[in-house]
């Protein structure tokens, strides 16, 4: 297929394709172009009911004379690395690893961002202010990002008296609660299904569907409460310093299998 961009010959063709009731598909072929360049072409334009060649062709030229005009932007200065020796290229690399690593296991990119700001600065806390900057985004996108940190429970809020505004937090035992709440959204799930099984009936299909899945849940919950426990244990044994410098207390997990006791009727 021909590259480059579309000419005014190609874009009239578009044009008598649309008027004629051509799809994307016909067009692409007619021309030997890419269906995407054929889609995007026309929606950038107007659309199938209002793209005309002529409009279409100028807005393409003016954009181009803009880029060219458009002074080169700098590059983003990389992250405060905290501490000397280090190579800031490397920290840059690093924390795009990390931030796509989060968002392949689900979390938007903002969250993943601000998450990452937060888990490679050295005092593990910063202000909204300092993630505006950091980040170069909207203050509207760190307080959403931030809200829904906290609601997950991955970042805390502490007041900072000095500046007199809130700091947010990344403390060493977060992936630890997080683990936890996953652990409780689990038992949630068993409870539910279990709850569906009984109004279905388990010998029927639907109510042994539910009941494999409340049993496959609670297996899951009660696995993951174990596991945060045999961690916790360990973590308390190598830093026993934590509790006598202010960290932030842990959570006790010994109570957490209370959590379980809907899914253990």
């Amino acid at each position: 297929m021909p590259g480059g961009r579309l000419t005014y010959q190609d874009r009239r063709h578009i044009a008598a394709g649309l008027t004629e009731g051509l799809t994307y598909t016909e067009i692409a072929k007619r021309l030997q172009r890419p269906i995407s360049t054929i889609t995007r072409e026309v929606t950038r334009n107007g659309g199938t009911d209002s793209y005309q060649a002529d409009r279409a062709h100028q807005a393409t030229e003016g954009r181009a004379r803009r880029r060219k005009q458009a002074p080169a932007t700098a590059p983003a200065p990389p992250a405060a690395t905290g501490a000397p020796g280090r190579d800031p290229q490397a920290v840059h690399a690093l924390e795009e690893r990390f931030t796509a690593v989060m968002i392949a296991t689900g979390l938007p990119r903002m969250i993943a961002r601000v998450l990452t700001c937060l888990y490679t600065t050295d005092s593990g806390s910063l202000t909204a202010a300092e993630l505006v900057q950091r980040l170069q985004v909207s203050p509207a996108s760190i307080s959403k990002a931030i809200g829904e940190l906290e609601r997950h429970e991955l970042i805390r809020r502490e007041r900072d008296p000095r500046r007199r505004r809130d700091r947010y937090v990344i403390d060493p035992d977060v992936w630890y609660r997080a683990w936890l709440v996953s652990a409780r959204q689990n038992a949630a799930m068993a409870d539910l299904a279990r709850d569906g099984a009984e109004i279905l009936d388990s010998t029927t299909p639907a109510g042994a569907r539910l009941q494999d899945m409340s049993q496959f849940f609670e297996h899951v919950s009660q696995n993951l409460v174990q596991a945060a426990e045999q961690w916790r244990q360990d973590f308390m044994s190598r830093r026993p310093t934590d509790r006598q410098s202010g960290a932030r207390p842990q959570a006790d997990v010994t109570a957490q299998p209370a959590l379980l006791d809907g899914a253990g009727r």
